[in-house]
């Protein structure tokens, strides 16, 4: 057999790259392991508002709207498309949904990046929850090029605050996890600068990046979810998958039990308190020095209570205050 020549041997070796670079684009993103689950998986998917005045004191929404979540829109697909990320921005019908709870824009961009790169398998949705606490659920379908389940579920009243997950997997390398529990904590879309539940519509010029809402931020103590004594605020929501496995209209989905405390159910029961310390005014300017001639007077100011205190946060301090003073206009 004759030895290829110099230029055969070269352009082996350049299509030998070729074909190692093309196959580590078709990985996915960030080098996640491949699903080879053999057969789709169905699995329901329970969304469980906490959303609680007692979790939640400051400025809870009791009315025009009160404290609700809108319906849950999500897909199953493959590393290729991303509903939403944090540090990144949303696109037109993500803010759309964040700000004012419509779904079309966004369906349309779903339907799109799954005719144009096959990346989305399905999309599924619940119904709306008409109060903070409370439930909705859905079935959905992943198979091994589709095996991530991404959705969004809109704050409602906030400015462009929403919950969600992005880019969950659902296969462990050649099985299908058989549950799935995770805590929700709230996501600012960096769209509107609003910091209260009923903040008007303020857009963000430029555009800003999703971000984590804490306790501490943003860090102003007109936010509605500023609680500078807590490390962490507890979660708002949370999300259960379970598995099918038989006739959807048959199977009632079993309570998971999770050994992992990240992962517990946690009961009605056992709803955290938040304190919510008193929040006052300025004093207002003093007032006129009254009281007879030669002899010292008083004069007054007062301030007002902005936030009353709950769940045995600091109480409120004295609201009016004396003090002497020389009158001016004696009598």
């Amino acid at each position: 057999m004759e030895n290829p020549s110099p230029a055969a041997a070269l352009g082996r070796a350049l299509w030998a790259l070729l074909l190692a670079t093309l196959g580590a684009a078709g990985l996915p993103r960030g080098g996640e392991s491949v699903c080879s689950a053999r057969a789709p998986a169905k699995y329901s998917i329970t969304f469980t508002g906490k959303w609680s005045q007692t979790a939640f004191p400051k400025q809870y929404p009791m009315f025009r709207p009160p404290a609700q979540w809108s319906s849950l829109l999500g897909a199953a697909h493959s590393s290729d498309y991303s509903m939403w990320r944090k540090n990144q921005y949303v696109s037109n019908g993500l803010r759309d949904f964040a700000e004012r709870g419509e779904a079309w824009a966004l369906m349309k961009e779903i339907e799109a990046a799954g005719e144009a790169l096959q990346s989305v398998h399905a999309v599924f949705s619940a119904p709306a929850v008409p109060s903070g606490t409370g439930q909705t659920s859905a079935e959905l379908e992943v198979q091994r090029r589709h095996s991530l389940v991404s959705f969004v579920v809109r704050i409602v009243p906030s400015p462009d605050w929403f919950v969600g997950v992005d880019s969950l997997d659902l296969c462990d390398g050649d099985r299908w996890r058989e549950q799935a529990a995770l805590d929700l904590y709230p996501y600012d879309a960096g769209t509107d600068s609003g910091f209260t539940f009923s903040s008007p519509n303020f857009a963000t010029i430029p555009q800003d990046t999703v971000t984590e809402i804490t306790s501490s931020s943003p860090s102003h103590p007109a936010n509605s979810f500023y609680y500078p004594r807590l490390k962490a605020l507890p979660p708002i929501a949370r999300v259960t998958l379970v598995r099918l496995r038989q006739s959807p209209r048959a199977f009632i989905p079993p309570a998971p039990v999770l050994p992992s405390r990240d992962n517990e159910i946690v009961d009605s029961a056992s709803v955290p308190e938040t304190p919510l310390d008193c929040e006052v005014s300025l004093w207002s300017s003093w007032g006129l020095c009254g009281g007879p001639c030669g002899r010292l007077g008083a004069k007054s100011r007062t301030r007002y209570v902005r936030v009353q205190p709950a769940n045995n946060g600091s109480p409120c301090p004295e609201l009016e205050e004396e003090a002497e003073c020389v009158p001016d206009n004696c009598v």
